[in-house]
């Protein structure tokens, strides 16, 4: 149930974009950075955005689609429409609410919601809260011990698949985050967090859910052995403990019995591996520009991807979604559904639940609406002939004229 004041912040909001700038008011620069920065000069997060505004429609014109069938499975989970929320860290941060209102809000649009072990919610409570297929992504943190123990509580709450991100050996350089001192504000030294309290102090509605809250959250799915959850730590810590191997994935295999989705693929070599590796899924990511700066966008690698795993395993992808035609557009190139991160999370951050429903109904209005206009009546029938692709694009095809297909 949407309150008034959540209401009254979402009237206006017509896009992402909206959601960006309310969750630029209500938060401190330090966790707003943190949702919204990427890597050193940051090109690969704006690169993100725009390989997507350099392709172009190709729509089939005088089609009447009175409805368009938008819902699909993603490893047998049917979905209402083919996007799912992506893993998002410290999003108690961002919303006292965070993954239990994440979660819920994509249960209640139908669709599914992939929990971030850098979470500060339990992750019985989180897949409790939603009707919908759940997710559980995995970080070594805290050891393969406290991992398993994870793991364990994951497959007994019922989530229906694991996620394993493999691109993070090291954390990527945020820079953001270190000018707003985001590790001093999640350590326990307060003298550490003086100078930048009066940003905090400029926040007050924040500053107040966050101190009722009880403040900074614990990692309450990391429970080491004989200490119990771990505080929560800074990024940089974070994945500095979690390095995953190819090696790893052979004991995480047979901890989990479940379908294994593998994140941070880049080239179609490594996509082969994955699925040698036991993974019945791949997600197309750099991390949103937040590792490796310098990479290419996630949509340009998509074709090589694809074509690679030739559908021996699901094709997912994320990075720069920020409208339903780029959804259409991840599909069109082989994508079978992406993940939103920053979409949902600007969301979360200005309204809670209410925001991130606000968010996915935007998202999926703008697919369907985008379907009708390119006469497609089904999210199944999108193609590569849907897109102009500019000269020199992965995956550039030649259409004769008048051709529906690629010749």
């Amino acid at each position: 149930m949407i309150n008034s004041s959540s209401a009254r912040r979402l009237r206006h909001v017509v896009n992402i974009h909206d959601l960006r700038r309310l969750a630029r008011q209500r938060l401190p620069k330090a966790v707003f950075d943190y949702v919204d920065g990427g890597a050193e000069d940051e090109r690969t997060l704006a690169d993100n955005c725009q390989a997507f505004q350099e392709l172009t429609f190709r729509p089939r014109t005088a089609v009447a689609v009175a409805d368009c069938e938008l819902a699909t499975t993603v490893l047998g989970c049917r979905i209402s429409f083919p996007a799912m929320l992506a893993p998002v860290g410290y999003s108690r941060l961002m919303h006292p609410g965070g993954e239990v209102a994440a979660a819920r809000a994509a249960g209640e649009a139908g669709t599914g919601y992939i929990l971030s072990t850098v979470s500060g919610h339990k992750l019985e409570n989180v897949k409790s809260a939603s009707s919908g297929p759940v997710w559980y992504q995995l970080y070594l943190v805290g050891g393969r011990e406290a991992a398993e123990g994870a793991l364990e509580r994951a497959r007994r709450a019922g989530f229906s698949a694991l996620v394993i991100t493999v691109d993070t050996p090291v954390a990527g350089m945020r820079e953001r985050d270190w000018r707003n001192g985001v590790k001093e504000l999640l350590g326990a030294n307060p003298l550490a967090m003086l100078p930048y309290l009066p940003n905090l102090i400029l926040h007050p509605r924040w500053l107040a859910a966050f101190l009722l809250d009880g403040g900074v959250p614990r990692l309450e799915n990391v429970v080491v052995p004989g200490q119990g959850p771990m505080p929560m730590i800074g990024v940089g810590d974070a994945l500095a403990r979690s390095v995953v191997t190819w090696q790893d994935l052979r004991w995480i295999r047979n901890a989990w019995s479940g379908p294994m989705v593998v994140k941070g693929i880049m080239t179609g070599d490594d996509a082969r591996r994955a699925i040698d590796y036991g993974a019945a899924g791949v997600v197309v990511s750099n991390h949103g520009g937040r590792q490796l700066d310098g990479v290419p966008a996630s949509l340009r690698v998509l074709p090589e991807v694809a074509t690679a795993v030739n559908g021996r395993a699901e094709v997912l992808m994320d990075g720069g979604i920020r409208r339903g035609s780029d959804i259409v557009k991840a599909l069109c190139l082989g994508a079978h559904a992406v993940l939103v991160g920053r979409a949902y999370a600007y969301g979360l951050a200005a309204a809670g639940q209410a925001g991130v429903s606000r968010a996915l109904q935007i998202l999926r209005d703008d697919v369907e609406r985008t379907m009708k206009l390119l006469g497609c009546s089904a999210v199944g029938e999108l193609n590569p002939s849907y897109l102009n692709l500019p000269a020199g694009w992965p995956g550039q095809r030649t259409y004769a004229s008048g051709a529906s297909s690629p010749v």
